[in-house]
């Protein structure tokens, strides 16, 4: 089957895309990339800033076209950057392609990266395929990117018409298929097909050399990694840092934050404001090659969300490398997110609540070793069951196929206004009493 991905990110971008492009390659696609110059989370980290426009990727084709710069994450520069992209891959980037059965796009933000695999569909009548990673408008009102609730209707109407014309419409997030529905998607174009894992990503003993060149710190290691932006709520990082300070349990607990992004700086900031700098260690950015073995030397692997009912929906896909390499999880995070942790044997605290995320990680730093390699042992069992890269693959190719053979016109659909997004139970902490209820993504 021929395949076209598109997607505004991609290698040497670290996006899970890049290996569901090459999983399809190694099972016999002919698959080919429309993306752009790579930018995230800024240009000037790449050594070639402007790569060729057409390249090989582990044997996959590469189309790449120009695109205006992020900046500093400015929100009008984010506004041209996905914009340029949308009439830049349309423009330059569909003529140079090569003909395909089926059209996928990866959609994380921003959902214009949809305009070129609809302007596939209706020249050629290629049908598409849309992996929805984040539910566009929901995340601009969440992150308070636009406040305009009547630009923020237009845009649900557009999103909506958008679905609406693909054969097929997938959510990340089981939780995201209600919303999805009722953004016009008949239910028998709507899947489930969540993240997964690079192979690479599996439990590793510790290298003393890799702690050596990383100079990890000695003690209890909490290590935080991915993406550090706006959706992260970097603030209950470090006050749960501050706070452990005061704890019985947290005189030796070093948090070890790996990756880099629109608030990396901020982050910086804060931990020499309060202090913090013999407790808290920055690693930046490393290559994706290195991130299990470092992941091998952390006690406790931690992710954060911001409080919000859109966040509450999604799970990020960080969560899947923590699992795969069977380390202990703790999630200060609401809705699924705190769902999936505390069913793969972590711990789950709410979203933005400091303390209680520095008393999750003071319980698990007094647990006994072997309790803590059982909660490791259990959250490999729970990738290994659910997230599995080979199975989710083959789900990958039944909805492709199933593309294919449908027509690329799809009946009309009324368009409807999505339905509100619930509020989001808190999962029980096992030092508080559990919460009745409290507001609730990518």
């Amino acid at each position: 089957m021929r395949v076209t991905i598109v997607s505004q990110y991609f290698w040497p971008e670290q996006f899970r895309v890049n290996d569901l492009a090459v999983g399809l390659r190694e099972r016999g696609h002919q698959v080919t990339v429309l993306t752009g110059q790579p930018s995230y989370p800024r240009r000037e980290v790449f050594p070639r800033r402007r790569r060729p426009g057409r390249e090989w990727y582990e044997d996959v084709q590469v189309v790449r076209v120009p695109l205006a710069s992020r900046g500093a994450g400015e929100r009008w520069r984010l506004a041209l950057n996905y914009l340029t992209f949308a009439a830049s891959a349309s423009v330059f980037g569909v003529p140079r392609l090569p003909p395909s059965d089926v059209v996928l796009v990866f959609q994380i933000s921003p959902v214009t990266m949809v305009v070129p695999a609809l302007l596939l569909r209706r020249v050629h009548g290629t049908p598409v395929v849309l992996w929805v990673q984040d539910l566009w408008p929901h995340t601009l009102r969440a992150m308070g990117v636009v406040r305009s609730e009547r630009m923020l209707g237009l845009l649900e109407k557009a999103v909506g018409a958008a679905y609406q014309r693909c054969a097929r419409v997938l959510g990340q997030s089981e939780d995201f298929l209600p919303l999805l529905r009722a953004a016009g998607v008949p239910a028998d174009r709507l899947g489930y097909l969540p993240n997964w894992a690079e192979d690479r990503y599996r439990p590793l003993p510790p290298d003393p050399q890799v702690r050596r060149e990383a100079a990890l710190p000695e003690g209890f290691v909490a290590m935080v990694a991915g993406n550090l932006g706006q959706a992260q709520a970097l603030e209950t990082l470090v006050d749960a840092a501050e706070r452990l300070r005061a704890l019985p349990g947290g005189a030796d607990v070093h948090w070890v934050v790996v990756g880099d992004g629109q608030r990396g700086e901020w982050l910086a900031d804060e931990i020499s404001r309060r202090g913090l700098g013999d407790r808290v260690r920055l690693l930046g950015r490393r290559p994706l090659e290195q991130m299990p073995a470092l992941l091998a030397h952390a006690d406790v692997v931690v992710t954060t969300l911001r409080r919000d009912p859109v966040w509450a929906l999604t799970i990020p896909s960080r969560v899947q490398s923590f699992l795969a390499c069977g380390r202990p999880v703790v999630a200060a995070a609401d809705g699924t997110t705190a769902r999936v942790v505390a069913a793969a044997g972590g711990l789950a605290v709410p979203a933005q609540d400091g303390a209680a995320l520095a008393d999750a990680i003071a319980s698990v730093r007094a647990l006994a070793p072997a309790e803590r390699a059982a909660m490791g042992a259990a959250a490999r069992e729970y990738y290994v069951t659910h997230y599995e890269r080979a199975a989710l693959l083959d789900r990958v190719e039944r909805h492709l196929r199933d593309a294919a053979v449908r027509p690329a016109a799809p009946e009309r659909i009324p368009a409807t206004r999505p339905a509100a997004i619930p509020d989001q139970p808190q999962p029980a902490h096992p030092d508080r009493p559990a919460e009745t209820a409290t507001p609730g993504r990518t």
